[in-house]
């Protein structure tokens, strides 16, 4: 195979596609959770449809690791991929385009345009690589709120998302609670469990040891860490889906009939290696571990007195939603929510065979509960 680019970040230049930029936090650094500060911090963003003349129609959709601000829309220049929501976000889809102004940023530790570790560091001119600072959910929301006011955005119509965008959907109505009327929130916790965090460790290690990962500080180098990150890649992909998905799907089939005693491969080795190759074309390996690193950060209770008493902050009408096959984001942690939310009608249960990537993929069940929670 041809080896992936050192980095599969866009950077200034590139084709931008259906993309917008906005810089915040210009005047005054953002200061970040884990402490530091960084300022300041380019948005990439996409819009659909109108912002009505009451700006009260505004839709936030927020994207898991390694999406971004493409969530519908054609695959094309600036756009390797079809929209990841697409078949959700539309006109008449479940987020009514005809109806609603729907906004869906790139997330700040990024690589498609926001600020992230593949930007360039205004005080060295180079790429922040090892020197961008930890970052975490509560950073990431409070980066979507600059953009918002930005957008003169004042309050949220809903704000949605799966996975960690179900995180910063949480984070929004807590943090901001006058400024979310609906959240719905889908395959998500209120803070990452010891699993989460075990299996998160396990990729980002896979990344830190590829020889080619220089401590982060690669993007000058001939070769990227991209073995690193396919491995880490496949190490999520595992979880990501379920054990009977997998047994349906290649069960102990060969890849092209080749018996692995003769040098063949398990069609499952190939399905795991094939998006690895895939992941290294359009994403960066120090944002990986960023993202993956907020993720493990994720607690909505740290310094609120404890998720039950955060979790009573929030006002917005709540949908939560979780997947029957999920052992990633199990059932449990959304009726631990549902427990603690104010305002919800309990968890709506998408019954699905592919695991935690069924808020991705099962459009129509996903759609019929975002659907509803928009009536």
């Amino acid at each position: 195979m041809v080896p992936p680019p050192v980095t599969g970040a866009w950077r200034p230049g590139d084709e931008p596609g259906r993309r917008r930029f906005i810089e915040v936090f210009t005047e005054r650094p953002l200061d970040l959770v884990a402490g530091g500060s960084l300022g300041p911090v380019t948005v990439a963003y996409e819009t659909w449809g109108t912002l009505s003349p009451e700006r009260d129609n505004a839709v936030l959709v927020g994207h898991a690791l390694t999406g971004d601000s493409h969530a519908a829309g054609p695959a094309g220049p600036g756009h390797p991929q079809l929209g990841w929501w697409n078949p959700i976000i539309g006109p008449g889809r479940a987020i009514d385009t005809d109806r609603y102004f729907v906004v869906c940023p790139n997330v700040l530790g990024g690589c498609q345009g926001t600020t992230g570790p593949a930007s360039l560091d205004p005080e060295t001119g180079r790429p922040y690589g090892s020197a961008f600072p930890i970052t975490t959910i509560c950073d990431q929301v409070a980066v979507e709120a600059a953009l918002a006011d930005g957008l003169g955005i004042e309050r949220w119509a809903a704000v949605i998302g799966g996975s960690m965008g179900g995180m910063r959907t949480l984070e929004w109505a807590i943090e901001f609670p006058q400024r979310v009327a609906k959240a719905v929130v889908l395959a998500c916790g209120a803070a990452a469990t010891a699993e989460q965090i075990a299996w998160s460790a396990l990729q980002i290690r896979a990344i830190e040891q590829d020889p080619n990962f220089r401590g982060g500080d690669y993007y000058d180098a001939p070769e990227g860490p991209w073995r690193g990150l396919s491995l880490a890649r496949g190490i999520g992909q595992v979880t990501y889906r379920s054990e009977l998905e997998f047994a349906e799907r290649f069960n102990r089939g060969h890849q092209n009939d080749e018996h692995p005693f003769e040098g063949g491969q398990y069609t499952v080795e190939s399905y795991l290696e094939y998006h690895g190759e895939k992941i290294g074309n359009r994403f960066d390996a120090n944002s990986y571990i960023s993202l993956t690193r907020a993720m493990n950060h994720h607690d909505v209770g740290r310094g609120r007195g404890g998720i039950a008493e955060a979790l009573l902050r929030i006002r917005a009408e709540v949908t939560l939603a979780g997947i029957s096959s999920d052992h990633l984001y199990p059932l449990r942690l959304q009726y631990e929510l549902a427990d603690l939310i104010p305002r919800n009608k309990g968890v709506e249960v998408i019954t699905s065979v592919s695991g935690h990537d069924a808020f991705l993929t099962e459009h129509e069940a996903v759609g019929a509960i975002i659907a509803g929670a928009l009536a």
